[in-house]
């Protein structure tokens, strides 16, 4: 067989013919190789899973090397220009761009199922005054199974689709119950005459007029930034979507387990950190020195580098662009200015450069978020909700693979063996 690994295991002096298939060895292929049949087989030992394949997958293609991000085949640079984020959404969950046809019922299911039940209501109402959003986030997205038992019958194809739009229309606003509550604002309900952006930023920020009236400017920025984080590949939230949902669990449960994964820090909150970083240099002047106390190991850039890009990351340059749109209507942050020129330092600097230390997608989006009057703590919401079609599209990949099983990572023990128990009263003797 031409597309082969040899291996020659040197304790033994056997060899093995191992199938390579998509530029991969089956993990299980090597648990042929032992020294005694009545040893355990070769297992691989990837902490963080750094070149280890857990799925196949047709959603989502990443060059890293080359700075390439598709969705289903499609470049992000033409889906962030000329799309919109349901019809994204559509795209990644089946698979194909909608008809005309297709779209507006997508839509209009998504604009139907945007209310929550009242007792939802009651349950985030329920959280302490100063709750972080992500939390309650997290709870009320797992609380929602409860509500829909039916969820659990994941085998009807009916069933999975009612509730893949029930999480997508429901996020924004349970992500935006959550900003007013932290504020002891009254919750806004959806008004399904305005678009999905224009529906989120007016249950965001509605007060007493009769009706909202978002910037387009402002609405088509949030759009974009949607469209940016709806999916990328098996990163350590979608890894979280898929590994419980592997269990069969019903779809709310996994993508809770996906939100808890994303409130880390370093997953959701890098773009948290970037803001803290320009802070800290405070202007132009000091770019320099930050540079140097980089360099010398005494300070952190964050922003920069991407486990997957080796090059530009390609959401960063829309992000750039968009980042105009939005300070035409608010204002520019002053830290923009800090930013652009710590990024021009950056990619000419030789250090940097020779790490392909290059921003990624939240060296700018923390400006946009800030600039649109979020707390910190809200960005990771913000990307929850950008990220529920992925998660739901990994997830309903996942159920109709016949290749998954429950996922079950072997460990590698190294504790102690064989000890002799010693009762309590002679221990304590």
């Amino acid at each position: 067989m031409t597309d082969s690994l040899t291996v020659r295991d040197n304790r033994t002096g056997a060899e093995y013919e191992i199938p390579i298939v998509d530029g991969t060895i089956r993990a299980a292929d090597l648990g042929q190789i032992k020294t005694a049949d009545d040893q355990p087989g070769l297992a691989t030992y990837d902490p963080g899973f750094v070149n280890t394949a857990s799925c196949r997958s047709a959603i989502t293609y990443i060059d890293g090397e080359k700075g390439i991000l598709e969705y289903r085949g499609y470049p992000i640079e033409q889906l962030a220009e000329h799309s919109n984020f349901l019809e994204v959404a559509y795209l990644l969950i089946h698979g194909d761009l909608p008809t005309r046809e297709q779209y507006d019922q997508w839509v209009h299911e998504i604009t139907f199922h945007t209310f929550v039940h009242e007792n939802v209501k009651g349950f985030m109402q329920g959280f302490r005054y100063d709750a972080h959003p992500m939390g309650m986030l997290m709870a009320s997205v797992g609380a929602l199974s409860t509500f829909y038992p039916e969820s659990r019958h994941i085998e009807d194809p009916d069933n999975r689709h009612i509730q893949i739009v029930r999480m997508i229309a429901k996020m924004p606003t349970l992500g935006a119950w959550s900003f007013r509550h932290a504020q002891g604002k009254p919750y806004i309900y959806p008004d399904n005459e305005l678009s999905y952006s224009e529906n989120f930023l007016s249950m965001l920020f509605k007060m007493s007029e009769a009706k909202y009236a978002a910037d387009p400017r402002i609405a088509k920025a949030l759009d974009v930034l949607f469209i940016l984080h709806a999916d990328h590949e098996q990163n350590c939230s979608t890894n979280a979507v898929r590994s419980v949902g592997s269990s069969q669990v019903d779809p709310y449960s996994a993508v809770a387990a996906g939100i808890g994964a994303l409130f880390g820090p370093l997953h959701g909150g890098a773009n948290e950190a970037v803001l803290k970083m320009l802070r800290r240099i405070g202007s132009k002047e000091n770019i320099p020195g930050f540079i140097e106390g980089v360099k010398n190991g005494e300070e952190r850039l964050m922003g920069f580098g991407h486990r997957v890009y080796k090059n530009y990351d390609p959401r960063a340059k829309i992000i750039k662009k968009a980042c105009d749109d939005v300070f035409e209507v608010t204002g520019v942050n002053p830290l923009l200015e800090v930013a652009q020129e710590l990024e021009k330092i950056a990619l000419e600097d030789e250090y940097f450069v020779k790490r392909k230390l290059y921003p990624n997608v939240d060296f700018y989006s923390g400006l946009i978020y800030e600039a649109l009057e979020f707390p910190p703590e809200m960005f990771t919401v913000l990307f929850a909700i950008g990220r529920t079609p992925g998660w739901l599209a990994q997830w309903l990949e996942l159920v109709q693979d016949k290749d998954q099983k429950i996922a079950r990572p072997k460990q590698i023990y190294t504790g102690a063996r064989t000890l002799d128990f010693v009762p309590a009263e002679k221990r304590w003797a």
